[in-house]
């Protein structure tokens, strides 16, 4: 078991630190830490992991307290919980974890793993971009009239392989007909996720986590805590059309959208996969009200 020194002490020794500054490695040596921090809080700020953060950090200032006032038995236990710290970070931020050992590896630094501006097909890939833009869209209004469910997945960064080897494999050119077809009741692939992947239809019929947070609104099915599971354990896009109301929404970053319009979840897939397109490209994502694309 780890000794953990007292909070005076831990005051002694950040003063000691202070006052043995030695140059240019300190300098290197803080700039790293600051931006190790830095790093943390962005990759939590729009999780639910900020929540427990902001928990742990009242932990932290209640053992200082706690150990100033020299309560022993309190001391005692806090001592206990913070001498498995490491255990206790990796439980309760496993997600979090993944998420940035993941992004430690990507290769890519663009928004989505196809959207490579320098290449020679730059072309083929806007088109192909714009086309899956209208599909989905297109499918989503009329499923949203016929208040048929869909969940529809957007691969970006954060590879999803462990997901698509859990649904049937498709890879094929994406189309609303072939959406609509995926979804339709009772067809053998409707009740599970369809998975895009580099603007191509991957699989469908796959099954998606669900989020573990509680305070979620009980209207709420399991698509939709399908869809807000996936965004908080990867970067991906979800969008989730419910079978009761019919309204459309969308999933990223532990965050649902609710009940948006096909014109609004055309602005949001063009901004998130698009946002560089030139004008005269963007002019056919026009916004349009509930059933106007149809």
């Amino acid at each position: 078991m780890l000794n953990f020194l007292s909070f005076s002490d831990a005051l002694v020794d950040i003063k000691n630190a202070i006052l043995s500054f030695n140059g240019l490695s300190d300098v290197l040596d803080i700039l790293l830490v600051a931006f190790v921090i830095y790093a943390i809080i962005n990759l939590i700020r729009d999780t639910k992991a900020i929540q427990l953060a902001k928990g742990f950090i009242f932990i932290v200032i209640l053992y200082a307290v706690v150990s100033v006032l020299k309560m022993e038995v309190s001391t005692y236990i806090f001592t206990l919980f913070f001498s498995n710290l490491l255990v206790v970070l990796v439980v309760i931020f496993s997600p979090e974890i993944r998420r940035a050992l993941e992004s430690v590896g990507k290769s890519s630094v663009s928004n989505f793993s196809f959207l490579s501006i320098k290449s020679n097909s730059d072309y083929k890939i806007r088109e192909d971009i714009n086309k899956m833009i209208n599909a989905v869209c297109r499918a989503c209004a009329e499923m949203s009239d016929k208040k048929i469910g869909a969940l529809i997945v957007f691969e970006r960064e954060t590879l999803l392989g462990d997901i698509i080897n859990t649904g049937t494999p498709i890879d094929s050119d994406i189309s609303t007909e072939l959406i609509g077809n995926i979804f339709f009741p009772k067809a053998p692939l409707h009740d599970g996720a369809m998975v895009i992947k580099d603007t191509r239809i991957c699989a469908a019929g796959c099954i998606l986590p669900l989020t573990k947070f509680n305070e979620i609104s009980s209207s709420l099915g399991t698509r939709h805590r399908a869809a807000i599971g996936m965004s908080e354990q990867s970067d991906a896009l979800v969008v989730v059309v419910s079978e009761e109301t019919g309204a459309i929404s969308v999933a990223e970053k532990g965050r649902l959208k609710r009940d948006i319009s096909d014109g609004d979840l055309r602005e949001i897939l063009d901004k998130t996969f698009a946002p560089d397109l030139p004008t005269e490209k963007k002019s056919i994502f026009k916004k349009s009200k509930k059933g106007d694309s149809k």
